[in-house]
Order: structure tokens, then sequence, then C-alpha cells
């Protein structure tokens, strides 16, 4: 409303001046052709005024004299008008850059005035460009922050258990061989956890530095699958499970085998360890248009639905008590994640009362 109010003004004051102007300029001709016929006696005003009427006529006589002079005058106020425009923009531009200069970062309005509109539009998106540097910096920063927390966490709890078991061992405080072998088993296992936890913090610092490379060849998916369901043997029995596969023909994609099978190491693991009292890990896998689709399907206790959009976020825990006890880093599923991007696929997780069930997609490979 403002800028329409002052544009409105600045058109009213160059009529003004152009009309007003023009008038001057024409009566100021009139008084001059005077003084002409008075210094020329011999040039009679009746012989000029004949030779206009018979050549020109009277109202061209007044449009030949009068439009040129409008328009010269029209012309001038309007430039001049400009130009006062340009300058006031400019001194207001080099305001906005020191009060940006100063920390203040805010918007510069967006005028229409030649290449300084086009100059206010650049410093805004550079000003976006700014706010979003500044954004991702807070961003690293407080994500540094919440690195540190939370290894120094979970790296203190596993070495905590393993100096304890260590220095009963040391102090000779067990009754006997069987105390003794105890005690190392649960040191050894919780040295077991220490190594996963440090690996997960290795490949997650790989990822953040964009040091993991791929290289991609044909990979028999459900042929992998049967392998690693071979492989969790041992684990599916001592937690009392079985694991069921329902793989549909031989599912081709072109994908790093190793980077793959840390996505299906990383769900199968987490199907374990959370849906254990499920008895039962299904894995699935179909073609499906122009994907894969595969899919580790396990009965425990459903995952809240204000957590599924999180549970891909880095260090995020569902149960973070549960997942502490049980060796959870909260970092596997963010580098599953990111591996299965890599690999121009989604991943994703749904989960009810009945069955938590992470769907990995991927292109199909048909060669």
């Amino acid at each position: 409303m403002a800028t329409n109010l002052k544009a409105s003004l600045r058109f009213v004051a160059w009529l003004f001046w152009t009309v007003v102007t023009s008038l001057i300029a024409l009566f100021l001709l009139i008084l001059l052709a005077r003084l002409f016929f008075i210094s020329f006696p011999s040039m009679t005003v009746y012989n000029v005024v004949l030779w206009i009427n018979r050549n020109i006529g009277f109202p061209e006589a007044y449009y030949l004299t009068g439009v040129p002079i409008l328009m010269l005058f029209s012309l001038y106020f309007y430039r001049r008008s400009l130009r006062r425009q340009e300058k006031r923009y400019l001194e207001q531009l080099i305001e906005e850059v020191h009060k940006i200069e100063a920390g203040s970062i805010r918007k510069i309005p967006v005028q229409n005035v030649g290449q300084l509109g086009q100059l206010a539009t650049d410093i805004n998106r550079m000003i976006d460009r700014l706010v979003t540097s500044i954004e991702d910096e807070r961003r690293a920063e407080q994500t540094k922050n919440e690195l540190i927390t939370n290894v120094s966490h979970d790296l203190r709890t596993p070495l905590t258990s393993i100096i304890g078991y260590l220095g009963l061992i040391e102090e000779d405080r067990y009754r006997d061989e069987v105390e003794l072998r105890y005690y190392v088993n649960m040191a050894f296992e919780e040295s077991l956890r220490l190594k996963q936890l440090l690996q997960d913090l290795f490949e997650y610092t790989r990822m953040q530095n964009k040091e993991m490379k791929l290289e991609f060849r044909r990979i028999n998916l459900a042929e992998m699958l049967h392998q690693m369901a071979a492989h969790f043997g041992w684990q599916l029995q001592e937690n009392g499970m079985e694991c069921r596969l329902y793989l549909h023909g031989p599912l081709y994609v072109q994908a790093d085998g190793d980077k793959l099978r840390r996505v299906y190491e990383n769900l199968m693991t987490n199907a374990i360890r959370y849906g254990h009292e499920g008895k039962y890990l299904d894995i699935r896998g179909w073609q499906e248009g122009e994907e894969i689709v595969t899919e580790v399907v396990n009965y425990g206790d459903p995952i809240p639905t204000v957590d599924l959009p999180h549970l891909f976020d880095r260090f995020y825990r569902v149960e973070k008590s549960r997942a502490s006890q049980t060796g959870g880093s909260g970092i596997g599923l963010a580098i599953a994640k990111h591996i299965v991007d890599l690999h121009h696929g989604s991943i994703s997780a749904d989960s009810n009362e009945y069955r938590t069930a992470f769907t990995v997609r991927l292109r199909r490979d048909d060669a």
C-alpha cells in the first residue's frame, strides 16, 4: 500500500512539473519571437503570420511547437525522478548492507529501480544462503556435542562393566572356577559390545565425512539373505527365535554387497534384540514393478507411532533404558538409511500391535 502511494505521488509530481515547465517554455518562446520582430522591423508579424497561416495553419503550429516541448520536458523530469529514486534506493541499500555487516540479518525490500532492484534480489539471495550456512553450522555444532555426549555415555557403560569384572578377577573375589568363567564371559561379552559401538562410531564418522565408497556389482539379494539367515542362526537360537524366509525367485540388484549386507545385519540385529518375544523373524522379498522389495519383520512389542518418523535419526532410541541395556548405539539405523540412499533406494518402518516391519526398496537389475 505504501509503495503504491509513493509511486502515485511520484507520477503526480512528474506530471505537474512537466506541464508547468512546458507552459513556461512556450511562454518564453513567444517572448523571444516578439523580441525577434522588434529587433527586425522589416520582418513584420503580419508577414510571418500570413506565412504560417498559408503553409502550416495555427493549430498545427501550436502542435508542432508545444508537443516537442512537452515531450522534451516530460523525458527530462522522468529521468530526473528516476535518478533521485535510484539515489535514495542506493542509500537505502548501503544502509541495509551496513546493518548486515553489524550482524542484523534481514531481507532488503526489493523495488523495481533498474539494476538496483536486481542487486537487492541478489543480496537477499546471499542472505538466504548465509542464514542456511549459519543454521547448518549450528546443527553441525549441536551434532558434534551430541556425538561427544552419546559416545561418552555409550563407551563408558561397557568399559565400566569390563573394568568391574576384571577387577573382581584381579582381586580373586570369586568362589570357584565356575564363577571365574562367568566373570570372564561377561567381560568378553562387554568387550564385544564395546567393539560394536566403536565400529558403529567409525562407520558413522566415515559416512558424515562422505568417505563411504561403493563398488557396484550384480547381486542376487535372495541368495545373500539366505546366507545371512544361516549366519544369524546361533543368535536366533540363543533368543528362542526362528527365521522364516519368503523370497519369491531370484532378486537381482546392482549394489555394493558388503555395504548392503550391513543394512540387513542392522535390521536383523534389531529384530532379534527387540522382537525376540514374538518368536519369529520373517524375511520377505519380491519384485514390484521396477523395484526389488524386501521386508524384515518381527512380532515383538510395537514401536510407538510418535517414534516412527525418528527411527532413522542418529542416536535416536525408542526405549533409551532398554537400548542401553541391550547394547543399542542409536547409530545403526542411521547408517542403514545412508547406505540405502547411496543405492538410490528407500527404507521405511511400519509398526502395529501385531508386527513391526522394515521395508527396503531397491532398483531391479534386468541385465
